[in-house]
Order: structure tokens, then sequence, then C-alpha cells
């Protein structure tokens, strides 16, 4: 006699699959959020070092009427995390983890140098509350492109393309030099790398559902994740904290 499996059964294996899914999707979210929030500690710890080591402020910048002005060290030090950047996404793919991670954690640390001149121009309590600010405003972006329905796929190419635009605009503003240019600029900027930000955090979730089955392409993935995050981060952290921080006197 030829039994009939019984449908609870089936019911009850997909939705234990669907449990396992969705445990290993929020471990893999919150790898990519711990290894973004470890990059923005060190980013500012070794900005703050910096920022309080005379001897290496005056290796990286020189006094100028406009403020601070990079050395020749300092524009290496600036443009170095840019080039990062293309070896990290050019070379991910060959890339054992633990090299991934190393350069991860170098380019988070050569950020932090470039930018140990906020702390020269403001103060650290307008520093501090920005920060937060831009924390807040972070997570409900990301929040929002972790749950929503809505495809953003769409919405990150204008945003990609909308960048290009403003970069390509920020380089010919260096030239007229025109104030209102620059806050437009400024403005626009923001607004794309909140845009980003929901629109990055949907893209590194679909990456957990094609490569999620393979360990190591996975941490891999979760890396590359973390640092367009931590870059959204960062920039809507510097346009905001232009608007809205306090100048040191």
């Amino acid at each position: 006699m030829t039994s009939t499996p019984d449908p609870r059964f089936a019911t009850m294996g997909r939705t234990a699959t669907a449990e396992a899914v969705d445990q290993g999707l929020r471990a893999y979210m919150l790898k990519v959020y711990n290894y973004m929030a470890s990059a923005l500690a060190l980013t500012g710890l070794v900005a703050y070092l910096v920022a309080h080591t005379p001897a290496l402020m005056q290796m990286l910048y020189v006094a100028s009427t406009r403020g601070v002005q990079p050395t020749m060290l300092g524009w290496v030090v600036m443009f170095a995390p840019l080039a990062l950047v293309f070896f990290l996404s050019m070379k991910i793919g060959s890339m054992q983890v633990r090299t991934a991670q190393t350069v991860f954690w170098i380019y988070a640390g050569l950020v932090g140098a470039s930018l140990a001149y906020i702390f020269v121009l403001y103060t650290g309590a307008s520093i501090a509350r920005v920060f937060f600010i831009t924390s807040a405003a972070f997570a409900g972006l990301s929040l929002y492109g972790y749950t929503t329905k809505r495809n953003l796929s769409g919405m990150g190419s204008f945003l990609i393309m909308g960048l290009i635009g403003g970069i390509i605009a920020m380089v010919v503003n260096m030239f007229l030099q025109s104030t209102v240019l620059d806050l437009a600029l400024s403005a626009m900027f923001l607004l794309i790398f909140a845009g980003l930000t929901a629109y990055d955090t949907q893209k590194i979730k679909s990456m957990y559902f094609a490569y999620g089955g393979n360990p190591e392409v996975a941490e891999k993935t979760a890396v590359m994740g973390a640092l367009s995050l931590y870059l959204d981060f960062i920039n809507m952290f510097l346009i905001m904290l232009r608007f809205m921080g306090n100048r040191n006197q």
C-alpha cells in the first residue's frame, strides 16, 4: 500500500528552510555592519591621534589662509585610499579572506590619517554631534534598504550617474570658484549618498542570496559590502559636518 506524504511535513520543511535562510541573512548583515563599525572606529581613532600629534600634523598639513592644506605627503595619504579601493575591487576575487580584511583595515587607517584636519577646523563637540546625527540618518536609510520590497536597482543607476556628473561639476568649479555652485553640489552629494545607502544595503542583501552558500565568497562579499556602506557614511558625515559643524576660532 502506497502512503501519501503528509503535506504538513512539507510545510514544516519549507518553514525550517526559510528560518535558516533568515538566520543566515541576519548573521551575514550583522557581519557587514560589524566590519563597517570597526572601520569607522579605526578611522576615528587614527584621525584623532594624528590630529593630536604635532609632528605628524606638520608632515601632513601646512597652515594657510584657507585653514590647512596638505603637504606632498599629505596628498599621497589622501589619494592612497582611493588606490586601495580600486585594488580591492579588482583583486577581491583572487584574494584570500585575510588579505582582503587586511587591505580593508589599512584603507580605514589611511582615511583616518587623511581626515585628521577636521579636528583642526571644527570643534570636538560639533564633530561628535554631527557623527551621531549622521549615524541616525544612516541607520534609517539602511533599514529602509533592508526592509523595502521595492527594487532599488533603477534608483542606484540614476544615483551613480548623478555622482559622476557631480564630480565633473566639482572639477569645473575648481576653476570657477563659485560658492553657490559649491553649496549646491554639496547638497546634491548629500542626497546622492543618502540614496546610495539604501541602494547599497539592498544590493548587499541580494549578494547574500547569490553567494551565501559559499562561506569564503560570502566573507569577501561582506568586506566589500562594508566598504560600500563605509564610503556612504563617511561622505554623508563630511558633507553634514560642512553644513552643521562649528569651526574652531
